[in-house]
C-alpha cells in the first residue's frame, strides 16, 4: 500500500473525486488503482470562507515499487506504515497466576482486554455496578438528587468516560501502534467506525454503554472473571530482608482476601479512599498539578457560527468544538494558564459528585450532539505550591472547593450558577438570561467568585474578554457559569518505574487517570494496553524464574 497524505477536497465532493485525487497525485491511469482506504479525514477551518476536507489515503497499485520510485521526492507520497497492534506475549499452558484488575474503566477495560486476549485470565475488581444498573443510579442523582456513592458518573463499570463526550483523540505519541488498537476494540464492540479515519473521533453516552457491555462478554469469553460491587479497602505488602516491597494480596469489603502478586491499579481519578490507603501503606505518591475552574455554556450554532461561517451546520462538519488557552498578565498572575478542557459541542452539564455533600461538575454529549448549547470547563492551572500540606493535600483542597458549591447552590446536588456578565461585573446573579443551563438536578443563581480562590477568579476574569476576542460573543453577558469543575485529574501520581512496577512496590502496576499517567478516554486505553504488556512481561519473568 502506498500512503497519500495532504489530499484536499471541497466539503460537498463526490464519492468518486477520492480515487480521481490519488490518481492525479501519482500519475496512474484508472485501471492501475486496485484498491482506497480512508485512513485519516479532517477538516481546515483556518478561513471559514473556504473550509476544505483534508484526507489521508492508503492506495493499492500495480507495480507499487515502480510508484513509489517515481515519488520519492514527493512529501506526500510514501509507503503505508504498519499499523497493526501485536501481542508482546502469550501465557503459558496451564499458567496459574492470575492478574488482579483494579478498575472497570477506559485503562482497566483496555488492560483487562489485552490481558485476556494473551491468554492471562485476568480478574477484574470494580467497586460499583454493572453499568446499565450504573446508569440508572446516575440518573437518579440528575433527576431526583439521590446520590450513590458506589455507583455515580466517577464510580462503576466504564469509569468516568461513559459520561462525557466520548472523545477518541489525544495528543499522546504512540509508536507501537496502541491507539490503533484502542479503535479497533471500540469498533470491534459496537462504535461508528468512522472512529478509525475521522480526525477528532468521539462516540457519545449512550454507544459506550453498549460497547462496555459488549467488552465485558469478550473477556469472560476468553477467561476473564468480573467481580463487581468489589471494594479494595487495604492492600497486603511483604518486605523481603533487602527492603524489596512486593505485593501479595488484596483485602476488600466484607472481609475477604484475594491472593495477588500482580495487580493493575487502575482506580480513577475519584478514588480518594483508595489514595490515602496506598499512602498508609507507605506506597511511593507524589502531589501532582491538576486544575479548577467552572463549566461555561452557549449556544452551540453561536460556536459553529463562530468556527464554520457560512457552512455552519454542514452535516459533515458536525456540531463544531473549541480549543483555547490564555496565558495570564495581570498582577500575581504571572505564570498561571486559564484553558478550555473537556468541550462538549451540543452536549450537556452533569452532576459528577461521587460523595454526599459536595457538587461537581462535567461535561456530556450524545454521538448526535444535538443538544442546544456547547458546554465546556474553563479552568486554571494549581501546582502543589498552591495547597501546602502534604501528598493528599490537593485532595482537601478540591473538597473544600465541592462542598463550598454544595452550599452554594442550595443543597439536593444543585449547582451554583451566574451569568458571564455578571461574573466579570463582580454582582451575583439573581437570574439567568436566553442561555438555558442544562446542568442537573438544577441551578441556583449566586456568585460564584467566593467558590475559587481569588487567583483563579481574577484569572479567569483575565481570560473571558480574551476568549471573546477569538470566538466572538464567547463573553456574551448571558452565557451560563456553571460550578465548580474540580475533577479534571487525579490531584497525585502513584509513581512507576520504567518496567511499569509502582516506584517501590514490586507487582503493584500504576495506570490511567488515576495513577497520572493518561487524561481521557484513549490515553487511558493506550497506557492500559502499556501496563497490560508491563505485568504480561513480568508474569513471563517469574514463570522462567521459577522453572530454572
Amino acid at each position: 500500500m502506498l500512503r497519500l497524505t495532504e489530499v484536499k477536497l471541497p466539503l460537498d465532493h463526490p464519492p468518486e473525486a477520492l480515487r480521481e485525487a490519488a490518481l492525479e497525485r501519482l500519475g496512474l491511469p484508472p485501471g492501475d488503482l486496485l484498491d482506497l482506504q480512508v485512513f485519516r479525514r479532517g477538516y481546515d477551518a483556518r478561513r471559514r470562507s473556504a473550509i476544505h476536507l483534508v484526507y489521508t489515503l492508503d492506495v493499492a497499485v500495480r507495480d507499487e515499487p515502480a510508484a513509489l520510485a517515481r515519488h520519492a521526492a514527493h512529501p506526500h507520497v510514501s509507503a503505508a506504515p504498519d499499523t497493526a497492534y501485536r501481542l508482546v506475549a502469550r501465557a503459558p499452558e496451564g499458567a496459574a497466576r492470575r492478574p488482579v484488575v483494579i478498575g472497570a474503566g477506559p485503562c482497566g477495560l483496555l488492560a483487562a482486554l489485552v490481558l485476556a486476549q494473551m491468554g492471562f485470565r485476568p480478574i477484574i475488581l470494580e467497586r460499583g455496578k454493572v453499568v446499565r444498573e450504573r446508569t440508572k443510579d446516575t440518573w437518579g442523582l440528575w433527576r431526583r438528587g439521590e446520590l450513590d456513592p458506589e455507583s455515580n458518573v466517577q464510580f462503576g463499570e466504564g469509569g468516568a468516560g461513559t459520561f462525557s463526550d466520548g472523545k477518541l483523540w489525544s495528543g499522546i505519541g504512540d509508536n507501537a501502534n496502541r491507539i490503533r488498537k484502542v479503535l479497533e476494540e471500540f469498533v470491534a464492540a459496537g462504535a461508528p467506525e468512522e472512529i478509525l479515519y475521522v480526525s477528532k473521533p468521539h462516540i457519545g453516552t449512550f454507544r459506550l454503554v453498549t460497547m462496555v457491555e459488549h467488552m465485558r462478554r469478550t473477556i469472560e469469553a476468553l477467561g476473564g472473571e468480573y467481580r463487581f460491587g468489589t471494594r479494595v479497602t487495604d492492600l497486603e505488602i511483604a518486605t523481603a530482608p533487602d527492603g524489596t516491597r512486593r505485593m501479595r494480596g488484596l483485602h476488600l469489603d466484607g472481609g475477604g482476601f484475594l491472593e495477588a502478586d500482580h495487580v493493575v491499579l487502575a482506580v480513577g481519578h475519584s478514588s480518594r479512599d483508595t489514595f490515602a490507603t496506598l499512602l498508609e501503606r507507605g506506597v511511593h505518591l507524589d502531589a501532582k498539578p491538576f486544575s479548577v475552574g467552572f463549566r461555561i455554556e452557549h449556544p452551540q450554532g453561536m460556536i459553529d457560527r463562530c468556527r464554520f461561517g457560512d457552512f455552519a451546520g454542514n452535516s459533515t462538519l458536525g456540531a463544531a468544538d473549541y480549543k483555547l488557552a490564555h496565558h495570564c498578565k495581570g498582577p500575581g498572575l504571572a505564570g498561571r494558564t486559564v484553558y478550555s478542557f473537556c468541550m462538549c459541542p451540543g452536549g450537556t452539564v452533569v452532576a459528577a459528585t461521587s460523595e454526599p455533600g459536595r457538587v461537581v461538575t462535567n461535561g456530556m454529549s450524545q454521538y448526535s450532539r444535538a443538544e442546544r448549547n456547547a458546554n465546556a470547563a474553563i479552568v486554571v492551572t494549581v501546582t502543589p505550591a498552591d495547597y501546602p500540606g502534604g501528598v493528599l493535600a490537593g485532595i482537601d483542597f478540591q473538597r473544600r472547593l465541592e462542598e463550598g458549591a454544595f452550599h452554594a447552590g442550595g443543597g439536593g446536588y444543585r449547582a451554583p450558577a451566574q451569568t458571564v456578565g455578571d461574573f466579570l461585573a463582580g454582582r451575583p446573579s439573581a437570574t439567568l438570561g436566553e442561555v438555558v443551563p442544562s446542568y442537573k438536578p438544577g441551578v441556583t443563581p449566586t456568585d460564584l467568585a467566593p467558590l475559587l480562590p481569588d487567583y483563579a477568579v481574577a484569572a479567569i476574569r483575565e481570560a473571558l474578554p480574551a476568549f471573546d476576542r477569538q470566538l466572538r460573543g464567547y463573553a456574551r453577558p448571558d452565557a451560563v457559569l456553571t460550578g465548580v469543575e474540580t475533577r479534571t485529574s487525579s490531584p497525585i501520581r502513584v509513581t512507576r518505574g520504567g518496567d511499569g512496577h509502582s516506584l517501590n512496590t514490586r507487582g503493584l502496576f500504576p495506570a490511567g487517570e488515576g495513577a497520572g499517567y493518561a487524561g481521557g478516554i484513549l490515553s487511558a486505553g493506550v497506557d492500559g494496553i502499556k501496563t497490560a504488556e508491563a505485568v504480561a512481561r513480568s508474569l513471563l519473568d517469574g514463570e522462567a524464574a521459577r522453572a530454572a
